[in-house]
């Protein structure tokens, strides 16, 4: 199975159903799919070299579902932008990508425009969302209705294997720079079959996709089970609790993919009510680490949802799903592998270990990535020679096969010679009324070489000194693991998905 046949078995299954809704938007699965073939012909004709890329640079709107399966069916690998790239990010990205064509929504035109003059490989642009645009030179520059508009709505004609590249999605680079994953139709179909047999979803759910489809976790994830599935989409933007909250009250969203800031934003949210939520059944979550703290509030604020943990990462998509009946007896788990999926943990050397034994998660299997684009260094890199991809990601299995992340091996702490793991602590600052987030990390200690130190968010009208937080922690945890600093700070920077970006919150202690 490809990308492509997801929609089009949809599109057979239920032509006349509503599949997407964006705002006053909406457009059916025959609708939608006849647009991606558009799509797909149209790029088809413009008979773009392999060795070239496509880009597209959008939120959410209405049209990115039509370019991605469009995308998908010509053949073509289709690099999804991050709308949070800063201008040198998306120049380095765009020529590192060798992308001639990029498809933009009207609001991220201007910012692209600015840098031409550095993007001597781009030469033809696609808008869409608006027609608010002129000549430029030596650019091609066209609506989206222009671009497809002389091209057949029939399936296109195009040989095209399971193992082909198809996407790239962007993560965090050694460089500086972000680094370009490369998938194939087999590992992201897979991501979908997984998700339509072990998520606790049904066709008859309208899912809510509010985190950004130019990541992992929001498209290939979420999204693209939902149209295998034949669900209705809605489609958010931009993020904003109370909007979905309206949209729960009045397009009757029953399901929705959250990352761990966006829940907390819902249930504190003044616009916050069971009985304005009273349609929303089911909640997968993931992202980044929950504590149970916050799992403790979720369940308190809306003991009936169903929540339904889950991790995955850009390089191995959707990995495992914790069901609803362990939601306690497991909390601080993320949950079994899906069915018939690889993964083990293993020591420095990659030794497997022992149940209960704290290593390295590593994964095998048709999910994982091809590698990152143009760059075999860090392929190599990411593999053991055996073949099993790298997570980065720190954890041990129980005696039921569930999986206990402990962090992140970059952001673990060695203090002393001692390992410490920030996410305990960040459990523990969690527990504390007054703190709405924060994030630990290692700060420079010329005796212990680290020491632990936390950035903290207070609970609006709720205080707490620096002193009593460092005193709250000392009764949980041992002394060697209190944090020695904490700041009190108005944001903390994140990822697109809700990740602490620790790399830029460690940057002003670690300067020389």
């Amino acid at each position: 199975m490809l990308i492509g046949d997801l929609l089009k078995n949809s599109a057979k299954k239920t032509p006349n159903k509503i599949a997407i809704i964006e705002g006053n938007n909406f457009a059916t699965f025959l609708e939608l799919n006849q647009a991606a073939n558009q799509i797909a012909n149209a790029v088809i004709q413009k008979t773009i070299k392999k060795e070239n890329n496509i880009g597209i640079l959008s939120a959410n709107y209405f049209e990115y579902p039509a370019i991605y399966f469009g995308l998908a069916k010509s053949g073509h690998i289709l690099a999804h932008l991050s709308t949070r790239f800063s201008s040198t990010e998306l120049t380095h990205v765009i020529n590192d990508t060798n992308i001639t064509l990029i498809f933009i929504h009207t609001s991220f035109l201007s910012q692209v425009i600015g840098l031409l003059q550095n993007l001597p490989k781009l030469k033809d642009i696609i808008v869409f969302g608006g027609d608010n645009f002129g000549n430029i030179d030596n650019i091609n520059i066209l609506s989206l209705e222009q671009f497809k508009k002389s091209s057949s709505a029939m399936e296109p004609v195009v040989e095209i294997r399971t193992q082909d590249p198809f996407a790239i999605t962007f993560t965090g680079g050694t460089t500086g720079f972000p680094k370009g994953v490369v998938v194939s139709h087999e590992s992201r179909v897979i991501a979908s079959v997984r998700g339509e047999r072990e998520y606790d979803i049904s066709n008859h759910d309208i899912n809510c996709c509010s985190t950004p489809f130019f990541h992992i976790a929001g498209l290939f994830v979420w999204f693209q089970t939902s149209i295998k599935m034949g669900c209705t989409s809605v489609l958010l933007a931009k993020w904003d609790p109370a909007e979905f909250i309206q949209l729960i009250e009045n397009k009757s969203v029953t399901s929705a993919f959250l990352v761990p800031t966006q829940i907390s934003s819902v249930l504190t949210n003044p616009e916050f009510s069971r009985a304005r939520v009273k349609n929303w059944r089911y909640c997968n979550y993931g992202g980044a680490p929950t504590s149970p703290a916050q799992l403790e509030i979720m369940l308190d604020k809306l003991p009936e949802l169903v929540w339904e943990d889950q991790y995955g990462q850009s390089e191995a998509g959707n990995l495992t799903v914790r069901p609803k009946e362990f939601i306690l007896s497991k909390a601080k788990s993320v949950g079994r592998p899906f069915q018939g999926l690889e993964m083990s943990i293993v020591d420095n050397h990659g030794n497997e270990l022992n149940q209960g034994e704290r290593g390295e998660v590593v994964t095998k299997g048709v999910h994982t990535m091809l590698g990152y684009y143009n760059d075999p260094k860090q392929t190599s890199d990411a593999f053991t020679k055996n073949g099993w991809l790298k997570t980065g990601d720190i954890g041990y299995f129980d005696e039921d096969g569930f999986l206990f992340l402990v962090d992140r091996s970059k952001d673990m702490i060695i203090s002393g010679g001692e390992n410490i793991y920030p996410t305990e602590i960040e459990s523990v600052i969690y527990s504390h009324p007054a703190v709405f987030e924060c994030a630990v990390f290692g700060i420079p200690d010329d005796e212990w070489g680290e020491l632990p130190a936390a950035h903290v968010i207070r609970v609006a009208n709720k205080s707490v000194s620096e002193q009593e937080l460092i005193e709250y922690c000392l009764t949980k945890l041992a002394r060697h693991k209190k944090p020695r600093l904490i700041k009190f700070v108005d944001s903390i920077p994140k990822t697109a998905i809700g990740k602490f970006q620790k790399n830029l919150i460690k940057t002003e202690y670690w300067i020389d």
